[in-house]
């Protein structure tokens, strides 16, 4: 990534203002020179943190100027002090950069239930305003200052031909655990220079979500601060319109499938990223549901954990799947190999699938239910004694 990849119209900021335990950078700031417009995503949890309640109120829009997100504490099931906490958070932006609370929106990540430390957070408002920048450094600042359990950044920028003029998008994106998106703890902001208008941000943004953060899982535990935000600054001219909307989206996919397989790949204890695929259902949905399915089965997760070819396991849970399959055309490919054919098990090679399962990170589940047009693919990480280990602690 270089600052020459960065969209134009955008400033970023990180710190650490004594939120984690840790002293490791806890709030962030994006800033735009102008309004941007914004559209957001949202977790569909029935408990939601007080930061998602304001986010949901203030987008679509074409008049937010900040995005300010702090980690360790996820504000939320903390009441009315939780929500003036969050409204206090978007008030002390506004004023550092001359908008109105409405202009802000926030995103928390962390511990639930606990109150915000919102002496130190306004420090490090004012801390992050003061050390704002449009360079690659300050990008990453702000992009390392949303993680919590990750154990890497998840940040990327790219430019982008749509025909003979230039955009340039940008995201980050948190989460470890407790992902499983409909919209987990996952935060993700996007970024543009391209020309938005708010209703067609927000339509763009439902179709990448459903085809990259919305096909991932790690624990099939869908969070309460599910945040995932697109904003447009407008800053290169180039309007997105008919002749160039469908590479646009194109393009936006393909860097939230990036950042979206992260995700699991850096799933909490995970060794290994299963991309399961799933052809032949009687519709997308239906597909979908499947795959979903068999990523959330504890026995299929262990089994990849261990390099165990135990298809029955994945074909039992297709088979529960609340959606229609064809047992008789059922058939299943494990990392490259067919171990299954149209409700048979074949003649493999059991000890040569483990070997293959255990030499690579990511591994392919294809699985065929039947002759119908409906495909999906979905990812999702393995189970680990790890990760058993590191959530029985979390909070102790």
């Amino acid at each position: 990534m270089t600052s020459s990849e960065l969209p134009a119209g955008f400033q970023f900021a990180g710190v650490a203002c004594g939120i984690k335990p840790s002293g490791k950078p806890d709030l962030s700031l994006i800033v735009g020179d102008n309004r941007l417009v914004a559209s957001g995503v949202y977790t569909q949890n029935q408990v939601v943190a007080a930061p998602v309640e304001i986010c949901r109120s203030l987008t679509p829009s074409k008049r937010i100027r900040a995005v300010v997100t702090n980690s360790g504490n996820a504000n939320a099931c903390t009441g009315r002090q939780g929500a003036l906490d969050a409204a206090e958070m978007c008030r002390s932006v506004a004023d550092a950069i001359s908008a109105s609370e409405a202009e802000v929106l926030v995103m928390s990540t962390g511990i639930i239930g606990k109150k915000m430390p919102m002496d130190r957070v306004q420090a490090g408002i004012k801390n992050s305003v003061a050390k704002l920048g449009r360079g690659i450094d300050d990008f990453t600042a702000a992009a390392d200052a949303i993680l919590t359990t990750d154990k890497y950044r998840k940040a990327e920028c790219r430019e982008i031909q749509l025909g003979d003029q230039t955009i340039r998008i940008a995201a980050m994106a948190k989460g470890a655990g407790m992902i499983s998106p409909n919209l987990a703890t996952m935060l993700a902001v996007v970024m543009t220079d391209a020309q938005l208008d708010p209703q067609q941000s927000q339509r763009i943004l439902r179709e990448v979500a459903s085809k990259s953060f919305n096909c991932v899982s790690v624990d099939g535990h869908t969070s309460t601060n599910d945040t995932l935000l697109l904003l447009s600054s407008g800053a290169s001219g180039v309007r997105i319109g008919d002749s160039n909307e469908k590479d646009f989206i194109r393009a936006l996919t393909d860097l939230a499938c990036f950042l979206a397989r992260e995700l699991v790949a850096d799933g909490e204890g995970a060794t290994h990223v299963m991309k399961i695929r799933v052809v032949g259902a009687d519709n997308d949905a239906s597909a979908a549901t499947i795959a979903r399915t068999i990523g959330a089965s504890p026995l299929v997760k262990t089994a990849i954990s261990g390099g165990d070819p135990n298809w029955g396991r994945i074909v039992s849970a297709a088979g529960y799947a609340d959606a229609k399959i064809n047992p008789q055309q059922t058939s299943l490919k494990l990392a490259g190999t067919e171990i299954y054919h149209n409700g048979v098990p074949t003649d493999f090679d059991a000890a040569a699938v483990s070997k293959a399962i255990k030499a690579t990170k990511e591994v392919g589940l294809d699985l065929f239910v039947g002759d119908g047009p409906g495909t999906a693919i979905h990812w999702a990480s393995d189970l680990t004694v790890e990760y058993v280990r590191f959530n029985s602690e979390y909070t102790t």
